[in-house]
């Protein structure tokens, strides 16, 4: 059934997805099939803004995509596919180069900035274009809500700014998405540095809980995160931010509102804290691990292709529409 409202989703298959992800993405884009008609694409066009193995990222594909699945995000109500089987992508980025995108967007881009450093003019072309191919990715479906982290939010907002100046040129051609940034678990931080947002690309991953993480791993990952001076579990993110950050992963994992667990751990410390959120971790890795080791690569394969079939007739529609728009049609 296709629902009035569209929602696009995608993650880049570049390393091992983490809780942080499962929070601050994932877990919402599984809600949000009660109500949308929910696109959701392995942007692996992305994941080669920065050098890539060739076989390690075929696999990386397959695994991205497994995780949607052992989610819960349903291929019988929802579309998953490959970003690169369809052509639309790249072809609809290029034309947005050239009509909408500016080169003052692009340099505003603070993800941009982290990525490439002080060498800047040393990195890819395309890591520096990467939103303008994001913005291409949303506007080719007619999308109306793309749920994002924080980080990404800038990008959608560019999105918006592209597809407004395409409509001023050639009419209502793309709809206007909106970002859709969770509340609460918008942002996990690293267990071992709470200032810096849990990376699948940090150096150290004793910071970061990996969802396909060995369980035994990843509860003494939890037993060693960083706490805050003194002994007592509050949510103050400004001058409690490590326990803060626990609380956020103990809320979302174990279906816990933030306030009763204040209220829970009063008068306790750090540690029996700790002990609790430890079994809420195991508990959540073993069945999550469980759902998608029950998921075989050639499932995924036959589910890509399948999602490739029903996107592709309407990106090709829309491109269709948009080049006739712009003349070489």
């Amino acid at each position: 059934m296709i629902k009035n409202k569209i929602s696009f989703s995608g993650i880049k298959p570049s390393g091992e997805l983490n809780i942080g992800h499962y929070i601050g993405a994932i877990s919402q884009w599984v809600g949000l099939q009660n109500n949308y008609d929910c696109i959701f694409s392995v942007v692996d066009y992305h994941a080669i803004t920065v050098k890539q193995n060739p076989e390690e990222l075929r696999q990386k594909i397959i695994k991205t995509a497994r995780v949607y699945l052992a989610a819960g995000i349903n291929p019988e109500t929802s579309i998953i596919f490959q970003q690169s089987a369809v052509a639309a992508h790249t072809e609809l980025a290029w034309i947005l180069n050239c009509y909408g995108a500016r080169i003052a967007d692009l340099n505003k881009m603070t993800q941009f900035k982290d990525k490439a450093g002080k060498n800047h003019e040393s990195v890819s072309v395309g890591l520096y274009d990467y939103p303008v191919l994001m913005a291409a990715d949303i506007l080719l479906y007619n999308t109306d809500v793309v749920p994002v982290g924080e980080d990404q939010k800038q990008h959608v907002e560019l999105a918006r700014d592209i597809a407004r100046r395409f409509n001023s040129e050639f009419g209502n051609i793309f709809t206007v998405p909106q970002p859709v940034v969770r509340k609460e678990g918008a942002r996990i931080m690293s267990l071992l540095d709470p200032q810096k947002k849990m990376s699948k690309s940090d150096e150290n991953q004793n910071g970061c809980i990996g969802l396909l993480d060995d369980v035994e791993l990843a509860k003494k990952k939890i037993m060693r995160a960083m706490t805050d001076s003194g002994s007592e579990v509050i949510y103050d993110p400004e001058n409690k931010p490590a326990i803060s950050n626990l609380l956020t992963i103990y809320a979302q994992l174990g279906g816990r509102q933030i306030p009763r667990l204040v209220k829970d751990y009063a008068g306790k410390g750090y540690g029996e804290f700790k002990k609790d959120l430890v079994e809420v971790i195991e508990k959540f890795l073993t069945n999550f691990q469980e759902s998608y080791n029950k998921i075989s690569d050639d499932d995924v394969l036959k589910i890509l292709d399948n999602g490739r079939q029903k996107i592709e007739e309407r990106a090709n529609k829309k491109m269709t529409e948009i080049r006739k728009l712009i003349g070489v049609r």
